[in-house]
């Protein structure tokens, strides 16, 4: 028998364990699976036809502590307040931390949520790409995460660059990892350019002549596959086909990922990393140059990026004098600041590029963290209550959402959910939450958020 798919591979694979890159070596990687008319029908129904508005979501790794952040409670006890004092911005009345003084300069092209509600507990990524509460109420094969929902909603902005490209770093500690394409199928997985995969990109001196001829061999050798396959998984193969043949006969997404094509100065504005730094067993590298490459992809065509960017789950609190004495504010007095660059890099990168009006950018953990810091664990799990920040996609920039109580425990103003954020970057991509379904696999169908969502009525 020919052996189309390869041997199974435990690196970088699929759950079923077949090779990522092996798919990429028959010309298998993900697009949309549906025809030219039924894409321009389903943009032309989302109002969006030939739309480049794209998304890029940030993820930070473990929990980001909003009263450090964007939050701040100067006025509140020393084991509340902790040692980082807030800043005005050029936004009238808005204040952050002291650590971020080139966000302070652009405030008006950013907004922080302070209310964001409805978390759950525990570390898992799972909420932050899907917006639901992990292994609550989940249909079979699980909730798709965003990039494989608009991937199968609007395909490819462009043949040749996957609609969902991700950047994210796996690690050995798996809630911390991005989840699947869900009950969508691995059809619509994020393209992930990262490791051995690179070196598939280019065609290595086979024509794309020559190329066709072997997609045109492998569609023959399989057809008798598809006919007797009732899980539909060979027609996600026939989809990682066409993307595959978009992929290595154009060089605009490889060129997209070479950051030797970028002006210098451009690269230096975002600041350095080292992909080792906090690439331990359970964090992520604090890699500035990932804001840069998600730019970079969007510019392409990409429609939505993902990215995690470095660990934030940082525990430790004061000594008996009430000073800080660990890690936590020592982490957030190293690692702030470099957060600070490469985002305002990006936000400003897309502004002078045109690309903001069209581009939604998403930063946001799966939780936030205690008011009161303990000498044991500093600032702890908090669920009650978290921050997030927008910038971009057309929205009212220049504002805050939302307020917490005094202490920063509760949500008392204007609450948000994960699932109202979600709506809102649906919207911003033209798709309506309260009308759009996709089917399940036993082909029900499923709305993209929770019943209740709703765009953030302030930015749209």
């Amino acid at each position: 028998m020919l052996s189309i798919l390869g041997r199974p591979d435990s690196g970088q694979g699929f759950c079923d364990g077949i090779s990522r890159r092996n798919f990429l070596k028959i010309g298998a990687l993900g697009f949309g699976g549906l025809s030219l008319p039924q894409l321009l029908s389903l943009e032309a129904q989302a109002g969006i036809t030939n739309s480049k508005k794209s998304v890029i979501l940030v993820y930070l790794v473990g929990g980001p502590p909003h009263q450090d952040m964007f939050d701040l409670k100067p006025e509140a006890p020393k084991e509340i307040a902790g040692p980082f004092r807030p800043i005005e911005t050029n936004v009238p009345g808005v204040e952050i931390c002291e650590e971020f003084p080139m966000m302070a300069r652009m405030m008006d092209k950013f907004v922080p949520i302070r209310s964001l509600v409805g978390a759950q507990s525990g570390h898992d990524a799972a909420q932050c790409y899907t917006g639901r509460v992990p292994r609550v109420r989940e249909p079979s094969g699980g909730w798709p995460q965003f990039g494989s929902a608009v991937n199968k909603l609007l395909g490819p902005a462009d043949k040749s660059v996957p609609p969902f490209v991700s950047l994210c770093y796996t690690t050995t500690h798996g809630p911390y990892n991005e989840p699947g394409p869900g009950f969508l199928g691995t059809a619509r997985a994020g393209f992930r350019p990262l490791g051995p995969t690179r070196a598939d990109m280019v065609l290595n001196g086979v024509t794309p002549e020559r190329l066709q001829d072997r997609k045109t061999l492998l569609t023959a050798v399989d057809r008798f596959r598809r006919d007797a396959d009732a899980s539909g998984m060979m027609h996600g193969f026939d989809a990682f086909t066409e993307q595959a043949m978009g992929v290595l006969t154009s060089s605009k997404l490889a060129d997209a990922l070479d950051l030797s094509k970028e002006d210098p100065r451009v690269v230096e504005r975002y600041g350095t990393g080292n992909p080792k730094i906090m690439m331990d067993a359970n964090g992520a590298p604090r890699v500035p140059q990932s804001f840069l490459l998600a730019r970079r992809l969007v510019e392409a065509g990409a429609r939505v990026v993902t990215m995690n960017y470095s660990k934030w789950d940082w525990h430790g609190g004061l000594n008996a004098e009430g000073r800080a004495n660990n890690s936590i504010f020592l982490r957030e007095k190293e690692d702030f600041p470099v957060f600070d660059r490469g985002i305002t890099a990006l936000v400003e990168d897309l502004h002078e590029r045109g690309l903001a009006e069209d581009t939604t950018v998403l930063v946001w953990g799966e939780f936030g963290r205690t008011p009161k810091i303990s000498a044991r664990v500093g600032r702890d799990h908090w669920p009650r209550v978290a921050c997030a920040l927008l910038a971009g996609g057309g929205m009212k920039t220049g504002q805050v959402i939302g307020s917490t109580d005094r202490l920063g425990g509760e949500a008392v103003d204007r609450p948000v959910t994960f699932g109202d954020v979600f709506a809102t970057l649906y919207h911003n991509l033209g798709i309506d939450t309260e009308t759009v379904t996709i089917s399940d696999l036993q082909g029900r169908p499923q709305y993209l958020a929770d019943p209740d969502s709703r765009p953030i009525r302030e930015l749209i």
